[in-house]
């Protein structure tokens, strides 16, 4: 096995990179940027004369061992998910909130006999929901505001609380709105073939197909770094 001193910049990065769980975008930021600071450490030394392979090992010992770095990286690519997945949540929310009873409106049913009292408690259920979600995301995004500003070891554990919330509630809604899909189209069979409504649900669907990509990503970035074997 090769000693530490001898790890050269290139080889700290990809021990550094298979230790860590995200998305690839925001993975490949990091390590953008820790490549960067390295460079300029590299840069450094060279220019007070050191030849390229002392500079390269004196860089990668001041920056440190991969079990040293992975749990900070692992954080921010935690708290970069959560933002991806609290901004999603909040357009959806409220999207959804307002513009939700744009479909029925002047629908052929719409001024027919009162729906059954589950199906509005349901309908009420959705909205309530919604608003919950839209809360917890705004909250997602202020811990990390926080977060990236004062540094506390207790926000990133609430922003976790509220990203497992968050995601919790997205599922909740996902279970709600199905339901209630599927209870309307029981109850008015022309709502398969009002416009309004196919359009809600298309747009809806890649709403979902959005949160669920974005939830995803924020639950493997919880797992926290891997091992080195």
């Amino acid at each position: 096995m090769r000693g530490y001193e001898e790890i050269r910049v290139d080889e700290r990065l990809r021990e550094l990179a298979g230790q860590l769980h995200g998305p690839a975008r925001l993975k490949a930021d990091l390590l953008t940027e820790a490549r960067h600071a390295l460079e300029d450490a590299v840069e450094a030394y060279r220019e007070v004369g050191l030849p390229v392979a002392e500079a390269e090992r004196r860089a990668v010992a001041e920056f440190g061992t991969p079990a040293q770095l992975a749990p900070g990286y692992q954080a921010e690519l935690a708290a970069g998910a959560l933002r991806g997945l609290a901004l999603r949540a909040l357009a959806v929310a409220a999207v959804l909130m307002a513009a939700g009873d744009l479909t029925w409106r002047g629908s052929s049913w719409s001024d027919g006999p009162r729906p059954p009292a589950g199906y509005l408690l349901l309908s009420a259920s959705v909205n309530g929901i919604w608003g919950v979600i839209a809360g917890l995301a705004v909250a997602g995004l202020l811990l990390g505001l926080l977060a990236a500003r004062y540094g506390s070891p207790r926000l990133p554990r609430l922003a976790r609380a509220v990203g497992f919330g968050l995601t919790g509630g997205l599922a909740v809604g996902a279970a709600a709105g199905g339901a209630l899909f599927g209870w309307s189209v029981h109850l008015w069979d022309a709502a398969l073939t009002w416009p309004p409504m196919i359009i809600g649900a298309v747009l809806v669907g890649a709403g979902w197909f959005a949160l669920a990509r974005a939830a995803r990503y924020w639950l493997i970035t919880t797992r926290g770094p891997r091992v080195a074997g």
